[in-house]
């Protein structure tokens, strides 16, 4: 591709630059491009500074050429063909309040301002030709306004054209570029070497963070959630490795100083030492294994509380339901007597606790005559005694409830 049918963009903003055809002048050649590069070098300008500026940049276009006519509720239904508008801001006369022809709209998400900047270039609103272009306000290094002689695009009957954007792109160089030149002043050399075709539309700057705005994509939540899956997964597989590690550490430590211990004590043996490690070994096993027995221990004996308790509980209901169904029997039948009802109920309970009790000796003295009987020499096991005191608080209360 020829130079001469190729034009480029400015990534940064320059007033000397942006008023040359070709990006190659090094002097100002009018007052406002003079005004612009004092402002510019003595930072009079914040493009920050701006409290009603609010949103994202890189969701935001800048509207153009409105006509003065043209409100905020005209643009949106314009915009809206486009993606979801999220704030407008139509700038106006601070004293008049008149539209000033230009306004920032922000969408909801990169992806739809990105096709409002491509599709709504050169559209018709209120009967006049607008230009759409990204926010350079705050995307663009060293921005000046137009209002201090900055800018880009205009009109030839006003006489400040400015160069570089998406209206006015640079021409290929005119006469070869004054490197040395620009580089004493201080003025960026154009971009040489970054042409591209004069019909191709130029890519708005992309967000560092998302390259592409697709946060209501399940695709996008799925490959974040797959990431964060490899990494937890990285992270544990690191974790076990330094644990592993740390723990061969320690053990060639303790190999050390005992190798240590018996060189300076004169009786070092290579036996003795792995005879050592061998029992220290065997004590930690037999440690956890004691753990873990008492922890299963200590379950058993929850489940078992829990168990009975259960049980409790179940009967009291079921003796409440036996009691009001009898209490609804006899009162069906007109011969109701709260005393004969109360004696009926206590018998049936101590017939119950006592076919209770007797199945649970049954089993106990199965289970004494297959594992042996622990209670011959004169020790009690502790669950025995512990279920026998647990039947007799049973009895005790079944009576006092009767």
């Amino acid at each position: 591709m020829s130079n001469l049918n190729a034009v480029w963009y400015a990534e940064s903003y320059h007033p000397i630059q942006a008023g040359s055809i070709d990006g190659t002048d090094v002097l100002p050649h009018d007052n406002a491009v003079y005004r612009a590069l004092l402002c510019s070098s003595s930072g009079l300008y914040d493009p920050f500074g701006d409290p009603k500026v609010i949103g994202d940049p890189y969701c935001t276009v800048f509207v153009g050429r409105l006509s003065r006519e043209t409100e905020e509720k005209t643009l949106k239904e314009v915009m809206s063909k486009y993606g979801r508008v999220k704030n407008i801001r139509l700038v106006q006369d601070i004293v008049t309040g008149a539209s000033r022809g230009y306004a920032f709209v922000e969408f909801e998400t990169e992806r739809e301002m990105r096709r409002a900047y491509e599709d709504a270039h050169h559209s018709i609103i209120d009967g006049n030709e607008v230009i759409v272009d990204y926010n350079r306000q705050q995307l663009m290094p060293g921005w000046i306004p137009r209002r201090l002689g900055g800018g880009l695009g205009g009109k030839k009957e006003s006489g400040q054209l400015r160069f570089g954007g998406r209206e006015r792109p640079f021409k290929a160089p005119l006469r070869p570029i004054p490197h040395d030149e620009l580089k004493r002043l201080g003025i960026p050399p154009p971009p040489e070497g970054r042409y591209i075709p004069r019909f191709k539309v130029p890519s708005p700057p992309r967000c560092k963070k998302n390259n592409i705005d697709t946060q209501d994509s399940p695709l996008r939540h799925t490959s974040r959630d797959r990431e964060e899956d490899t990494h937890s997964r990285h992270r544990s597989k690191n974790r076990e490795e330094h644990e592993l590690k740390s723990r061969h550490q320690s053990h060639d430590r303790e190999d050390s100083w005992s190798k240590r211990k018996h060189e300076d004590s004169g009786e070092y043996n290579e036996d003795s030492v792995q005879m050592h490690k061998s029992k220290d070994k065997e004590e930690k096993v037999s440690r956890s294994r004691h753990r873990a027995r008492d922890r299963e221990d200590t379950h058993s004996r929850h489940r078992s509380k829990n168990r009975e308790e259960q049980e409790l509980q179940s009967s009291r209901q079921s003796q409440d339901r036996e009691y009001s169904w009898s209490k609804r029997k006899h009162e069906d039948s007109g011969d109701y007597n709260e005393d004969s009802v109360k004696r009926h109920r206590s018998k049936e309970s101590r017939s119950k606790h006592r076919d209770r009790d007797r199945d649970r000796d049954r089993d106990r003295e199965d289970s004494r005559s297959r594992y042996g009987d622990r209670s011959k020499h004169g020790v009690d096991s502790g669950e025995d005694s512990w279920s026998r005191e647990r039947s007799e608080e049973r009895e005790s209360r079944s009576y006092k409830q009767h």
